[in-house]
């Protein structure tokens, strides 16, 4: 799979919070995608997951036959996105039968992820750094090509961390992209940077009113 982004802007509540992003990812790659909060990141992640609409631009992917391109990606967003209801392998079962292109079994996902212990607790008894595991052993459940992920170390300890890097070489080295927005290094090695700047202010209209002193 390869995925180009030519001239993309997005606008929100009436706001440009960025435009003339370009990129290319094919595969094996990653890139991080970084800049500080409210520069547009996740907006970003949005926009590829088909969740929110550019204001200008255009998506070109090739190589992934008739599926459309969020057929073909994983997204790990802020929200983990779980049933807290639902146990951890229901919630991956769930996900499993739902996406489609079924991989891992849910317990050989969480095995993965270091929380097999897990499989029949429901998600809300879960710590943070549980449930964000949980919510990244969805990327192994069903083989897709992109892994879109927003802030993926969030409430994760230095071991789990190890262990998502080890995961998203491993998805690399498979012909998998991963393109991750982050504010800390993520283990991903080659992989290019895409900082995204909020739009220059505007410059201030000539002032002709008198000056007091």
């Amino acid at each position: 799979m390869r995925l180009s982004v030519e001239d993309l802007a997005c606008r929100r509540s009436g706001r440009k919070i960025f435009s003339g992003l370009s990129f290319a990812i094919g595969p094996g790659e990653a890139m991080t995608v970084t800049g500080r909060n409210g520069a547009g990141k996740s907006s970003l992640l949005a926009i590829l997951s088909g969740r929110l609409r550019p204001d200008a631009g255009r998506l070109i992917v090739q190589d992934v036959g008739d599926a459309t391109l969020p057929e073909r990606l994983h997204a790990v967003g802020h929200r983990d996105g779980l049933k807290a209801a639902l146990t951890a392998g229901e919630n991956l079962a769930f996900a499993r039968a739902l996406l489609g292109a079924p991989a891992l079994e849910p317990r050989a996902a969480l095995d993965r992820l270091g929380l097999g212990h897990a499989l029949h607790l429901p998600v809300a008894y879960l710590s943070a750094g549980q449930r964000r595991r949980v919510a990244l052993a969805r990327l192994l459940v069903c083989a897709r090509p992109l892994w879109l992920l927003d802030e993926p170390t969030a409430a994760l300890d230095a071991a789990s961390q190890a262990v998502l890097a080890a995961l998203m070489a491993e998805h690399r080295a498979g012909g998998g992209l991963v393109i991750a927005a982050t504010h800390h290094a993520l283990g991903l090695k080659g992989a290019r940077e895409l900082p995204i700047a909020p739009p220059a202010a505007p410059a201030p209209a000539d002032d002709d009113r008198d000056v007091w002193a």
